[in-house]
């Protein structure tokens, strides 16, 4: 069984509202100079097998296909054992 973190992020050139209204709000916090603030989502999974390779090779799939809309957005994601489990 592997955890898997996911994080899917607007592609760069395309608009991405919430982190405007970001990085327009945070100098009246004292936070002056901060750019390029993109919004995205954070997605965790538990996905079965002892493989590594097929489990990437699973992940990448749910990611093309369901998770991130490959037009707009980049992901990326990271693959652990769940505790107790060996490589």
């Amino acid at each position: 069984m592997y955890r898997v973190s996911v994080y899917v992020i607007p592609k760069a050139g395309v608009v991405d509202p919430q982190g405007a209204v970001i990085e327009r709000a945070l100098p009246a916090l004292g936070h002056a100079g901060v750019a390029n603030t993109r919004v995205g989502r954070y997605i965790t999974l538990e996905v079965p097998g002892a493989d590594h390779d097929k489990a990437k090779a699973a992940v990448d799939d749910m990611c093309r296909r369901l998770l991130a809309n490959p037009i707009i957005e980049d992901y990326r994601f990271e693959l652990e054992l769940a505790d107790g489990e060996e490589d």
